[in-house]
């Protein structure tokens, strides 16, 4: 690891020399091909890897690890080391537990939740769970009710 102008260099597995700039909100690093929102947070030691994206209000919390072309979308937490595996997809509202693993190209739907130390295998899907009726409503007006 060395440092410079503001910027570290690791070697990758395949090595590669990558280049980690600080995260401004949070300390986080951010290879240079990737792209965090200004309004994310990168906790310390949290890492983005190259041609991942993390949108507004995103949280990565310390130690967690988004891999190299992930999305995680906005109002996401993941929390303390966990690890967003390559080309995963976070989507909005999505909560990742501590120390939990999403697979490589696995789905966390909108609003999903993983618990902490749990596991999505690779390409699996996680739904959110779902909401519960509101009393005094019948779902009969919803569009996706057949008639």
């Amino acid at each position: 690891m060395r440092s410079r102008k503001g910027r570290i260099e690791f070697e990758d597995d395949e090595g590669v020399l990558r280049q980690y700039r600080p995260h401004p909100n949070g300390g986080g690093l951010v290879e240079v091909s990737a792209r965090v929102h200004p309004s994310a947070f990168l906790g310390e030691a949290a890492y983005v890897d190259p041609r991942a994206d993390v949108r507004a209000d995103a949280r990565i919390e310390a130690g967690g690890w988004v891999d190299t072309g992930a999305v995680v979308e906005e109002d996401v937490v993941v929390g303390t080391n966990a690890h967003v595996g390559s080309r995963a997809v976070i989507g909005r509202g999505a909560r990742i537990g501590p120390r939990a693993r999403v697979g490589a190209q696995a789905r966390v739907e909108a609003g999903g939740q993983v618990a902490a130390d749990e596991v999505v295998p690779e390409r699996a899907v996680r739904a959110a769970e779902p909401q519960p009726a509101r009393a005094g409503w019948s779902g009969a007006n919803r569009r996706d009710v057949a008639a």
